[in-house]
């Protein structure tokens, strides 16, 4: 097909996450400001000098099968959960090609699957490398390498829903679920795909990774309070939390949603991409790639800056990283800025790494669909340099008429995406 200008929009959403087993207790406990972090109860956490993190809420093996769950790394497992909620929200059932339901089958050569993890099946190379050491080779099991995989979330719901129009994985640490997103828009925009399923997921959670964030002082060692200590923006941040999960939305050609008579969520308008070429873990201190960013996503849709009322802020909860993004919304909005919501979930949610873009993108979406903005937990001394309206306290309503938002996500090496979405 000769390439074209489709409108996108999003028709299903999904999330399993640790503030709840699906999007709809994800959402609620967002709006309501509670905090997902916990003190880690393993006894290999116990002498780690960061001992918090925000697991999941519902366990993969309350909801998958165990014969399926032993050939699934958990990050393969959070995806496929939250992609059969978004596939189901959506209208679907059964796979493409196979289904009827009310509104029709999917074809499954017009079909994607965009799933994004920034680390992939660590906690499965790591537990069958012990597996090896401890038990000998013929106890590794003969599922490690397609489990270990980083494109094994997206293959694994391509197969699931029989997805042919192409199965896609970007790694770009941090940013890679939003990446996911960005590509899985531009599938549709130019007619390769009528339906893709797009987000992030991470499982990450395991002392190597915790201790080798922890040794970059990346990480908060608030252990005493466990709840408080992803606080965005405030003064006394001192690092992120860890958390884990996917958040998975179902992306669709306007006509085709229109035809089969979909319920929509909002407009994906677009994505902005640059690179900092600056550091391999720091961000660029002025937001210049940032804003590179945001100046792309503007040059490549129709989006007004005076559209824009709220912003799901990548806000890790780092020193750098907070300041610069706002740095960035500064200096290419200017005084705009004044008027965005600005929201930083990950206080509520910890840091999903490449699968924060997926469930940021989720509440990004729901926060249009239902004009409501969540709170940033844990900000009681403000800093100075982060000059925005963020949302404090409770949820704030965003305003009547036709409104957009972003998502911004930002990761290792220096990459930036943001994504824009206009409610319908």
């Amino acid at each position: 097909m000769s390439p074209t200008n489709h409108t996108v929009v999003v028709t299903g959403i999904g999330a399993t996450t640790p503030l709840g087993g699906d999007s709809a207790s994800t959402w609620e406990a967002l709006v309501a400001g509670r905090s997902g972090v916990r003190l880690l109860q393993h006894e290999w956490a116990a002498e780690l000098p960061v001992r918090i993190a925000a697991e999941i809420a519902v366990e993969p093996g309350e909801v998958i099968p165990k014969h399926q769950a032993r050939k699934l790394d958990r990050s393969a497992q959070f995806a496929l959960i939250a992609a059969r909620e978004a596939w189901a929200d959506a209208g679907f059932t059964g796979r493409a090609g196979g289904a009827s339901g009310t509104e029709g089958p999917v074809d499954p050569d017009r079909l994607g699957s965009v799933v994004a993890s920034g680390i992939g099946g660590v906690t499965t190379l790591l537990g069958q490398y012990d597996i090896l050491k401890e038990q000998g080779v013929r106890k590794v099991s003969p599922h490690t390498v397609p489990m270990l995989m980083p494109n094994s979330p997206s293959a694994n719901v391509g197969i699931e829903f029989n997805a042919r129009a192409g199965v896609h994985t970007p790694v770009s640490a941090c940013a890679s679920g939003a990446e996911a997103i960005g590509y899985a828009i531009e599938m549709i925009r130019t007619g390769r795909a009528d339906v893709v399923l797009a987000g992030g997921t991470e499982a990450a959670i395991h002392p190597l990774p915790i201790v080798a964030f922890g040794n970059m002082m990346a990480m908060s060692k608030n252990n005493d309070d466990p709840a408080g200590a992803s606080r965005p923006y405030d003064s006394g941040r001192d690092g992120f939390v860890m958390g884990e999960g996917a958040g998975v939305i179902v992306l669709e050609s306007a006509d085709h949603a229109a035809r089969r008579g979909a319920r929509v969520y909002a407009e994906a308008i677009g994505q902005g991409i640059s690179a900092d070429g600056h550091h391999i873990t720091q961000p660029e201190p002025t937001g210049r790639g940032i804003g590179a960013a945001l100046k792309n996503l503007l040059d490549g849709s129709d989006l007004k800056p005076a559209e824009i009322v709220h912003v799901n802020a990548h806000a890790t909860s780092t020193p750098q990283g907070d300041v610069a993004e706002i740095k960035a919304l500064r200096n290419v909005f200017g005084d705009d800025v004044d008027h965005f919501a600005v929201s930083a979930t990950k206080s509520m949610t910890g840091h999903l790494l490449g699968g924060a873009g997926g469930i940021e993108t989720v509440a990004t979406v729901l926060a249009l669909y239902n004009r409501l903005a969540p709170p940033t937990i844990n900000l009681d001394n403000p800093d100075p340099e982060a000059d925005a309206d963020i949302v404090r306290g409770e949820a704030r309503a965003l305003p009547d008429g036709t409104i957009a938002a972003l998502n911004d996500s930002f990761g290792f090496g220096g990459h930036n995406v943001v994504l824009a979405f206009r409610s319908v």
